[in-house]
């Protein structure tokens, strides 16, 4: 005989079948729809570890912004060196996993834990450098918007500041050979500003994102010094070469080279491997796909006359 049980309200609790839907769901996950990377490995790099690994090395950068506001003269560098030793110790982990995805990363773990080691050690060698550069990025924040009260406010008050803080400890762990984690941590101040910044984008010193919602910079962008640009300006690619069996051509240069001294208003979009001349001026919502010399002054009434 069968025992109906019921919950405190009186009705029977439902029967999901779990069984067969779990069974179900492994049979999709093992062999028909296995998705994952060389249909072996698990163990993925994490989201939540990498945010508490910026958080500490924005932290580590700017102590007193970032870090924790009662530090004297006296404790700054020992607070400093211990937050660094933890975040390193962290991000190492995370490399380590993100190495497992590299085209050729079928070694052992002792092989790709060295690998991670070393590129983390380089990282860390060149946190100095990268801090020279979001100084110059806060200072030309603040000399570019008459709004700007202090360079504290810059700091924690401008989804700029803080989209460009992620996007240059990112382009470094790119270049030293992490694309996998640079690229998550990119997206994780995606999520946070509203700003899509690729980690292979090339970008000079003194840079400024006004406003910054909506902003997309493309991988293989190039900008140069001193570029500001305003919200909703994508920096994208025209069009997307295929090989001979259709498939993307992935790493060729499609998107634009933006030289020195630029600002591009509101809404403009620029596509393509094309190049904005030095000193020039892209007007808001301005749709451009050719090239114009240094100097130029580019509005929608010029681009309408074309």
């Amino acid at each position: 005989m069968t025992i109906d049980t019921f919950d405190g309200t009186g009705v029977k609790p439902p029967h999901w079948d779990l069984d067969n839907v779990v069974a179900a769901l492994r049979v999709s996950r093992e062999a028909t729809h296995n998705i994952r990377h060389q249909r072996r490995i698990r163990e993925l790099p994490s989201r939540e570890a990498l945010t508490t690994i910026v958080n500490g090395l924005s932290a580590v950068l700017f102590p007193t912004h970032y870090g924790r506001p009662n530090l004297t003269d006296e404790s700054i560098d020992y607070f400093v060196g211990d937050t660094l030793n933890t975040t390193l110790n962290r991000l190492t982990e995370q490399v380590r996993r993100g190495l497992q995805f590299a085209e050729g990363a079928d070694v052992a773990d002792d092989a790709l834990t060295a690998q991670a080691h070393e590129i983390t050690r380089a990282f860390a060698a060149s946190l100095p450098d990268i801090r020279a550069l979001l100084v110059s990025d806060v200072q030309a924040a603040y000399a570019g918007d008459p709004a700007a009260t202090s360079i504290a406010e810059i700091m924690l008050c401008y989804p700029g500041t803080i989209a460009i803080l992620h996007y240059r400890l990112a382009h470094r762990l790119h270049q030293l050979g992490s694309p996998f984690i640079a690229r998550m941590i990119c997206d994780i101040s995606h999520s946070l500003t509203g700003i899509d910044i690729h980690p292979a984008a090339r970008i000079g010193g003194s840079f400024f994102i006004d406003h910054g919602t909506g902003v997309v910079i493309g991988e293989t962008a190039i900008l140069g010094e001193r570029v500001r640009l305003y919200q909703h300006v994508t920096l994208g690619a025209k069009r997307f070469p295929a090989d001979e069996s259709g498939m993307l051509i992935k790493g060729t240069p499609r998107h634009p080279i933006v030289e020195d001294d630029v600002v591009i208003y509101a809404g403009a979009t620029i596509l393509g491997r094309i190049t904005i001349g030095a000193g020039s001026t892209i007007g808001g919502n301005v749709w451009l796909t050719q090239s114009v010399p240094p100097n130029s002054n580019v509005t929608q009434a010029l681009m309408r006359s074309d």
